[in-house]
């Protein structure tokens, strides 16, 4: 029971600790009870880049490993992301949020991003309560220089500015490319941006063109996009898998010179950076050709993934197409590649800090983060998963309350024991001290304990074995008045005989109950692991039924699946540590229990000698039990063998 009270307390602390409290003071708003700042470093300890990247939007990749999801709103409402001064809040747009696989990508208006410096900014999240709404218009966390923006979330894009310049028409759409969903393009995939009064262009006006594409299969053409009207085109493409700007205006066609190809099967970034006079491409933030001529006047329909005629287009994937009416320059191109790949650069370049907890107390613990996981995950369990959660859970019930009355029971024969070795060792030297006419009398030995004391002997083995004995003496002795006829060799091996049967009947005593321990060790394990498999087996069959296959119809089946395993692991792993604990100090007490038998037939067979043995104790060897007599003989030939007595 000791084990238990101390491991109790240090469970809950770890489970209630807060996070360590900000030395700021400068806390944007109180009802918001958890922040952490994020710090842009384009200098030599981040990813340096040197020129500027102005007004930026920064991709900020939430997961487990640098943001509390328990802590937040379901929905990622209750997000807000405020600048250094600690007053400014920044726009930002939600693209994904998915609270069970802790994952969410979030977009993020800081402006002034410098070249070799650092900004920071702060994202707040947990308010207390029950519903918030989201924090400003979306839409205005692209700037007002942005034209368009597709997340390709639908299978018809649709734009995330507030210039509202939505595809006409779409192509096919899947989850899982590299920032949320993507576009599949399959050489004939024309999707139709129509024209508008923000989707117009006037000859020299600067432009920037942003995408990222992973060509699978090049083609000869292999165009990304097209925008004609007359003699004047924009075209951006990878022809062969080599990168290309095409613009044609009155004065001809001018092509960016080929260099290498990009890889299949790779996600890639293209930026076309354009002013008056000059279009630079830029693949993965680097320079890869340079015209020297500006975008022409441009009016019309354009389209994306194919031709004017809806062939000849790029075969791979595409996600974030973006353009604005800006000349973003060569710092922004890098910037928008190294924050938006993700990986290494991107964690050096976009640096998280330390969860910090509010003055209002509402800080959280990282265990409690996890715990919650569980809800989360437990939304998707089905009923055979359910069914194998209830049954090691019963177990649990069961297996614990059983510990928990033994480590009762074991704290009082422990305090029983104590006070009867006490008793014992002032009675040992007078043996016949417990041989009383009064059978109430000898219980009590001799009437000289009180109520106390006797609850406490009730309680202890020894005292129960001590009982034995002295019923044994008296039925053999008549209470003390023939005393002097002494017990024979016989009796005392009857004697130890009876005291042997009484260990046996304490120990199943002992160990009443304990099989519902070994049942959860061995089957907590294999019922959860059942729910598994036929949690894993029912997701499957579910996937090939619909055809849909993804890491995000399969994640939230397969981690509720495994969650039945873990409940079964819960179930077997303490259930192993209080069996291990409870039976060592089962073995403790038996052995105490048999080392008392062996002192108490020595002193009975000391001070009851059979008649003739003038008081002497009757020789060991007479109470002897067959086999210790055969051992003793066994161990003699050896010591003769060993001196050479005997060849």
């Amino acid at each position: 029971m000791k084990m238990p009270a101390i491991l109790l307390p240090l469970a809950i602390l770890l489970l209630l600790a807060p996070p360590a409290m900000s030395a700021d003071t400068d806390w944007w708003n109180k009802e918001w009870t958890a922040r952490k700042s994020l710090t842009i470093d384009t200098g030599k300890t981040g990813v340096e880049i040197a020129e500027p990247a102005g007004t930026s939007l920064v991709l900020v990749r939430l997961h487990q490993g640098n943001f509390n999801f328990a802590l937040a709103k379901e929905n990622g409402a209750d997000l807000r992301f405020v600048a250094e001064d600690g007053k400014t809040v920044l726009d930002h747009q939600i693209e994904k949020w998915d609270a069970l696989m802790n994952e969410a990508f979030v977009w993020v208006k800081v402006p002034e991003i410098k070249g070799g410096a650092q900004t920071k900014f702060w994202l707040y999240s947990g308010v207390e309560g029950e519903k918030i709404e989201e924090g400003g218009d979306p839409k205005a966390a692209y700037d007002a220089e942005t034209v368009l923006a597709y997340h390709f979330a639908t299978g018809t894009p649709a734009d995330a500015t507030k210039n509202a310049n939505n595809a006409s028409s779409g192509g096919t759409m899947f989850e899982g490319a590299l920032i949320g969903p993507g576009m599949r393009l399959l050489g004939n995939t024309a999707i139709k941006i129509p024209a508008s009064e923000s989707f117009k262009w006037t000859e020299g006006q600067p432009m920037t063109l942003s995408a990222w594409v992973k060509v699978t299969a090049p083609g000869d053409e292999g165009v990304l996009f097209q925008w004609s009207d007359g003699p004047n085109q924009l075209e951006v493409g990878a022809a062969k898998g080599i990168p290309y700007v095409e613009i044609r205006n009155a004065s001809g066609t001018t092509r960016t010179p080929s260099g290498d190809p990009l890889p299949t099967n790779a996600w890639k970034h293209l930026a076309v950076v354009a002013n008056a006079t000059t279009t630079t491409l830029y693949v993965d933030g680097k320079e890869y050709g340079k015209i020297d001529v500006g975008i022409p006047a441009l009016t019309t329909e354009a389209v994306l993934g194919a031709n004017k005629d809806g062939r000849g287009g790029l075969v791979g994937e595409l996600d974030e197409f973006e353009i604005s009416r800006a000349d973003r320059g060569a710092g922004w191109a890098k910037f928008a590649f190294v924050s938006q790949a993700g990986g290494e650069p991107a964690s050096k370049l976009i640096v998280p800090g330390e969860d910090e907890g509010s003055g209002g107390g509402g800080g959280h613990s990282k265990m409690l983060e996890h715990v919650s996981l569980f809800g989360d995950i437990a939304k998707n369990m089905m009923f055979d998963g359910w069914m194998a959660v209830g049954l090691c859970v019963i177990m649990m019930a069961i297996g614990w309350t059983v510990a928990a009355s033994k480590f009762v029971t074991l704290g009082k024969i422990e305090k029983g024991n104590e006070q009867f070795q006490k008793l014992w060792r002032t009675l040992a030297s007078d043996l016949t001290a417990m041989d009383m006419d009064d059978p109430e009398a000898a219980k009590s030995f001799g009437g000289g304990l009180g109520k106390k004391a006797l609850r406490l002997l009730k309680n202890s083995p020894l005292y129960h074995v001590y009982h034995v004995g002295v019923s044994e003496i008296d039925h053999r002795l008549g209470k003390g008045k023939n005393k002097g006829q002494g017990l024979s060799a016989r009796s005392i091996q009857a004697l130890r005989a009876a005291l042997d049967a009484s260990i046996v009947h304490e120990q199943h005593r002992l160990n009443k109950g304990i099989v519902y321990l070994t049942i959860s060790i061995a089957g907590g394990p294999y019922v959860g692991l059942l729910g598994t498999v036929v949690g894993v087996m029912i997701t499957f069959a579910i996937i090939a039924k619909s055809g849909n296959v993804d890491v995000n119809s399969i994640a939230p089946g397969i981690a509720s699946a495994l969650l039945a395993t873990t409940v079964g692991l819960l179930v077997a792993i303490p259930a192993l540590f209080m069996y291990s604990f409870l039976s060592t100090r089962i073995k403790e007490v038996i052995g105490t229990m048999q080392v008392f038998i062996d002192e108490f037939v020595a002193k009975v067979a000391e001070f009851y000698p059979p008649p003739g043995e003038g008081g002497m104790s009757v020789p060991i060897r007479q109470i002897r039990t067959p086999e210790e007599a055969m051992r003793d003989e066994v161990e003699a030939v050896d010591e003769e063998i060993a001196t050479g007595e005997r060849r």
